[in-house]
C-alpha cells in the first residue's frame, strides 16, 4: 500500500508541474492612454513621443513627420534595417507605401508602455501558427525599446531576426 501510494505521488508530483505549462494568452491593454500616464513629466514626454512616434510615422506611414520625432544620427539595431533616420524612413515607405490616416489609438496590440531614465519599451501582443498545428495560434510578446536624447527618438532595440529564407 505505501508502495502505491508512492508512486501515485511520485505521478502527480510529475504531472501537476506540466499543467503549469498551460499559456495564458497575452492580452493588450484595454487603455491606451492610462498608459502614457506618469508623475514624472520626462518620463510622460517621452512616453508621448514615442507613442505618437508609432502612430503616425511607424503605422501611418506619415514619414515626412519623422524629423519630429526621429534623430539624424538614429541607431538601429535590428539585423534587417540600416542605421540612420533615412533608413527608417525607407524602411516605413516600403512597408507601407501609402501614408493612411493617422489612428488616435495605436492600431497594434498593445500590451503596455514603459519607461525609465531614456528609456520607453513598448510591448505587444503578437499571435502566431501553432508549429504542430498550425490551425491554432498561440501568443507571445513583442518588444521595442527606444533611447530618447533631446527630445527625440535615437536609439532602437527589438527582437527582429535576419529570415531565414530572405
Amino acid at each position: 500500500m505505501k508502495k502505491h501510494l508512492a508512486h501515485w505521488i511520485f505521478a502527480l508530483g510529475v504531472a501537476l508541474p506540466l499543467a503549469g505549462f498551460a499559456q495564458v494568452p497575452v492580452q493588450p491593454a484595454a487603455d491606451q492612454q492610462a498608459l502614457l500616464a506618469s508623475a514624472d513629466p520626462v518620463l510622460r514626454a517621452n512616453k508621448r513621443l514615442v507613442y505618437d512616434f508609432w502612430r503616425e510615422v511607424f503605422e501611418a506611414g506619415q514619414v515626412a513627420q519623422a524629423e519630429k520625432y526621429v534623430a539624424e544620427s538614429y541607431v538601429q539595431h535590428n539585423p534587417n534595417v540600416p542605421t540612420g533616420r533615412a533608413a527608417m524612413v525607407g524602411f516605413v515607405q516600403r512597408r507601407n507605401p501609402s501614408p493612411q490616416p493617422v489612428e488616435e489609438r495605436i492600431k497594434a496590440p498593445l500590451v503596455s508602455i514603459v519607461a525609465e531614465r531614456d528609456m520607453v519599451i513598448l510591448s505587444f501582443v503578437r499571435e502566431y501558427p501553432e508549429p504542430k498545428d498550425p490551425d491554432r495560434k498561440y501568443t507571445t510578446t513583442w518588444f521595442d525599446m527606444f533611447r530618447i536624447e533631446n527630445g527625440k527618438i535615437a536609439e532602437h532595440w527589438d527582437g527582429a531576426v535576419k529570415p531565414v529564407n530572405p
